[in-house]
């Protein structure tokens, strides 16, 4: 695969995250959350200060067929500051993954079932 392709198959991928994200947050402006150029440093995601503030997350993302999972991982530490670094991963014909670590994992289950409960005590 030569070069072009390759970066062609990771924008697609970092398009992909990109637009859930705003689908997510409707709320955001479309710049407030863009995908990075191919090529340049840092995340793969660029999150404006005000999405900042709503994604507490730090994105990288791989479209290959084989990942150095380890590396990926230790690339998205190096650019995510204080926020959760998330390795987003597929492959062909594999549908994306994503990868974080087990504490930020229980934590958004936790948020999960609390908010159930909010939710269960305002229709009860």
């Amino acid at each position: 695969m030569n070069v072009k392709s390759v970066k062609a198959k990771g924008r697609k991928l970092q398009n992909f995250v990109r637009d859930i994200l705003r689908e997510l947050y409707p709320q955001l402006d479309m710049d407030d959350i863009k995908s990075q150029t191919m090529g340049m440093t840092g995340e793969d995601i660029v999150l404006s200060p005000a999405a900042r503030k709503l994604i507490p997350y730090s994105f990288e993302c791989k479209n290959v067929e084989r990942l150095q999972m380890w590396d990926a991982i230790d690339q998205c530490e190096t650019n995510a500051g204080e926020r959760t670094p998330v390795v987003v991963f597929k492959k062909n014909k594999r549908a994306p993954y994503v990868a974080i670590p087990l504490v930020a994992f229980c934590n958004m289950l936790e948020n999960r079932g609390k908010k159930d409960d909010e939710k269960d005590n305002q229709e009860g």
